[in-house]
């Protein structure tokens, strides 16, 4: 079976499918340590204590290639027709007031870097092949992603015995243990915590205490 292409979803707007996938991506990420001041140092220690200051951002970046040339159709031989899609997400939307947000995904099951979710900061590109009119039929694009964290999520991520989940319609505890936990069976730690008796009897609106799993 054929390897899957990398998709790019924008939050509004069409699914974007990459001509061709990139040979080879990067994923970064800085974490903040400070050392302590010459004030505060130990003279005695082999090194500075250090404080940590948060993570930043991820950075995903990517190349891509696109290439129209057996395009049989004159119009559509021109590659932006299909980079134009690309541009798009570097564009503010009347509607949001901001560029949208994406998800990238590559490949199956859910992993630490793919799906990918952040905004474009990034995009460069070089058309390097043209007809005889003068459109470009080949193209290079070098795309920089940089994550998006909702903060509701991240925190329920990252210290889930702290937090809270307001229940909206639709909601049951099994979909809420599957979101929070990735185990719909955890809904019994919800239940207990909150005093629930009944699952299937939880009203919209209602603030939920998300015990460590």
């Amino acid at each position: 079976m054929a390897p899957s292409k990398l998709t790019i979803e924008p939050e509004f707007g069409q699914l974007i499918t990459v001509m061709f996938n990139p040979n080879s991506y990067s994923i970064t990420k800085s974490v903040v340590w400070t050392p302590s001041t010459v004030a505060t140092a130990d003279v005695k220690a082999n090194a500075p204590v250090l404080s940590f200051g948060g993570g930043e951002a991820r950075v995903l970046e990517l190349d891509l290639f696109f290439d129209t040339t057996d395009e049989p159709n004159p119009e559509a031989r021109d590659v932006r027709v299909q980079t134009d899609t690309i541009v798009q997400l570097t564009r503010i939307t009347p509607d949001k007031g901001r560029p949208p947000l994406c998800t990238v995904s590559w490949g199956g099951g859910n992993r630490q870097d793919f799906p990918f979710k952040g905004v474009v900061t990034n995009l460069s590109q070089n058309f390097v092949l043209f007809d005889g009119e003068g459109r470009p039929m080949r193209a290079q694009l070098k795309l920089r992603f940089t994550e998006f964290v909702n903060r509701e999520d991240d925190a329920r991520r990252t210290d889930p015995e702290a937090t809270t989940r307001v229940v909206r319609r639709g909601d049951s505890l099994a979909s809420i243990a599957a979101d929070v936990y990735r185990d719909p069976g955890a809904w019994r730690l919800i239940a207990v915590a909150n005093g629930i008796d009944d699952p299937f009897k939880v009203p919209a609106g209602s603030k939920l205490t998300l015990p460590q799993a």
